[in-house]
C-alpha cells in the first residue's frame, strides 16, 4: 500500500507539472522572441530619430551603436543601403516599410524590424534592425533548461513528501494488520495503537472494542464450561460411589441393574471430561483422545444403545467388515459423535438403525442409517439451533465440530433413507487390522 500511495502522489505531481510546463515553456519562447523584437524596434526607432532629411543629398548619418549581435542599417527610397550594416539592397521588410508603418518579420534565420523615416508626410528612408534567431533560441533553451530543473526539483520534493505521507498513512494500518495477525494466531490481548488519522483511529478503536467484547465472551464461555463440568462431576462422582457401595451388597436381583447404572454413570462422567478436554485441545486429536480399536467402540456402542432402541420397539445393528475391528481410531471422540448420531436417529428417525464401517486404507467411514427421511438441507441440519423436534439443535453441530477437531469429516450422505457418514483418520497408520466381522 505504501508504494501505491507514493505512485499515486507522484503520478498526480507529474500530471500537474506537465500541464503547467507545456504552457509555461511556450510562454518562455514567446517572451524571449517578443523581447528581442522589442529591443530591435527600439534601436530602429532610435536610429530613425537621428536621420536628417538631408541624408538623401549625401549628408552623413550617425546611427546609434547596436547591441552585440544586432545589425542596424539605413536605406533610402531606392531602396539601397546608405549606412550601417545589412543587405546592400533592401529586402521585403524594407520594401514593405516604405509603403506602410513599421514591419516585423523573419528573413531566413534573422529577426528583422523595419521602421520608416518620414519627412513632410513622405517616407524618405527606412531604418532596418536585425538579429540572428539562433541567439534567441539559445536563451529559450536556457529558460527551458531552468524550467526542467525546477520541475525535477519539484518532483524530488513531491517524492519525499509522498513517501513521508505514505509512511504516516500506512504505519497505523500496518500496525492494525499485525494486531489482526496476532489475534488470528490466538493472542486476544493484542490491541491496535491510536492513530493521528481520525478514520484509521476509529477503525483501531472499533477493532479494540470488538476484541474486548470477544475476550469477555470467550472468558464467559470458558467459565461456563468449567463451572458446568465442575457441577456435573461432583454429583456424578457421588453417584458412582453410591452405586459402587451398592455393588458390595449381596443382592443378586439388584446387581445387574446397579452394574448397568454404574456403567452409564461412568460413561456420562467420561463424556463430561472428554467434551471439556476436546474444547481445550481443538485441532489436536492426538492430545484430545487416545487410539482404540474400532471393534471395541462398536461393542460398547451396541451394549449401551441396544436397550434404548428396544424400549421403542426398534432394532440396532452394528457391523464391521473383516480387517477393521483392530484398526485404531480416536476412541472417545468417535464415541461422542456416534452417540449423538444414534440419539438423533432414535429421536428423529424410525425403523431399523444400522451402524456400518467402511475401510479407506488410512481412514474409516462410519455410516449411521435409519429408515426415516429428511427434508432439511445439510447446511440447516448442521447449523446450531436448528431442530425439527425436541432438543436444542446442538447435537449435530457439536458432532461436526468434534469431527473437525479430529481432522475428520461428518456429512449427510442420504436423505431417504437418512444416512450420516463420519470419516475418521486412523490414529496409527500401521495399526493392525485383524479380526473378523461382527
Amino acid at each position: 500500500m505504501r508504494q501505491r500511495v507514493v505512485r499515486v502522489a507522484v503520478t498526480a505531481v507529474l500530471v500537474a507539472l506537465v500541464l503547467l510546463a507545456i504552457p509555461l515553456g511556450l510562454a518562455i519562447k514567446s517572451y524571449f522572441f517578443a523581447h528581442q523584437r522589442d529591443a530591435l524596434e527600439r534601436d530602429a526607432l532610435a536610429g530613425a530619430v537621428r536621420v536628417s532629411p538631408d541624408f538623401t543629398t549625401g549628408d552623413p548619418v550617425e546611427l546609434p551603436t547596436p547591441a552585440a549581435g544586432e545589425h542596424l542599417g539605413l536605406y533610402d527610397a531606392a531602396p539601397r543601403l546608405k549606412t550601417g550594416a545589412g543587405p546592400q539592397s533592401g529586402d521585403r521588410a524594407v520594401r514593405q516599410a516604405l509603403a506602410a508603418a513599421a514591419v516585423r518579420s523573419q528573413t531566413g534565420s534573422d529577426l528583422v524590424i523595419a521602421v520608416p523615416v518620414s519627412h513632410n508626410e513622405q517616407v524618405i528612408g527606412v531604418v532596418r534592425a536585425s538579429a540572428p534567431a539562433g541567439a534567441v533560441w539559445n536563451r529559450v533553451l536556457a529558460g527551458w533548461g531552468a524550467l526542467l530543473g525546477v520541475a525535477l526539483l519539484a518532483l524530488a520534493v513531491a517524492i519525499l513528501v509522498a513517501r513521508h505521507q505514505a509512511r504516516a498513512l500506512t504505519a497505523p494500518l500496518e500496525d492494525l494488520s499485525r494486531q489482526c495477525r496476532a489475534v488470528t494466531a490466538g493472542d486476544l490481548t493484542a490491541r491496535a495503537r491510536p492513530s493521528p488519522i481520525n478514520e484509521i483511529d476509529q477503525v483501531a478503536r472499533t477493532h479494540n472494542d470488538m476484541l474486548q467484547s470477544l475476550s469477555e465472551l470467550l472468558q464467559h464461555e470458558k467459565n461456563f464450561t468449567a463451572n458446568a463440568s465442575h457441577q456435573l462431576r461432583t454429583p456424578l462422582t457421588g453417584l458412582q460411589l453410591t452405586l459402587e457401595t451398592a455393588l458390595t451388597q449381596d443382592d443378586s436381583r439388584l446387581r445387574p441393574a446397579v452394574e448397568e447404572a454404574l456403567a452409564s454413570t461412568r460413561h456420562l462422567h467420561q463424556t463430561v471430561e472428554d467434551v471439556l478436554r476436546l474444547t481445550r485441545t481443538a485441532r489436536h486429536p492426538a492430545a484430545a483422545t487416545a487410539g482404540e480399536p474400532a471393534g471395541r467402540i462398536l461393542d460398547d456402542l451396541a451394549s449401551r444403545w441396544h436397550g434404548l432402541f428396544a424400549v421403542d420397539g426398534r432394532r440396532l445393528e452394528c457391523a464391521a467388515p473383516a480387517g477393521t475391528t483392530q484398526a485404531l481410531i480416536p476412541g472417545r471422540a468417535v464415541t461422542q459423535i456416534l452417540d449423538i448420531l444414534l440419539d438423533n436417529a432414535r429421536v428423529h428417525g424410525r425403523g431399523l438403525v444400522e451402524v456400518a464401517v467402511r475401510d479407506f486404507e488410512d481412514a474409516l467411514a462410519f455410516d449411521v442409517t435409519d429408515e426415516g427421511t429428511l427434508d432439511s438441507t445439510s447446511a440447516q441440519l448442521f447449523a446450531r439451533g436448528q431442530t425439527s423436534g425436541p432438543g436444542e439443535g446442538i447435537g449435530l453441530s457439536l458432532a461436526q465440530d468434534l469431527a473437525g477437531a479430529l481432522d475428520g469429516r461428518l456429512s449427510l450422505a442420504s436423505r431417504a433413507p437418512t444416512r450420516f457418514t463420519l470419516l475418521v483418520p486412523l490414529s496409527l497408520p500401521a495399526s493392525p487390522r485383524t479380526g473378523g466381522a461382527r
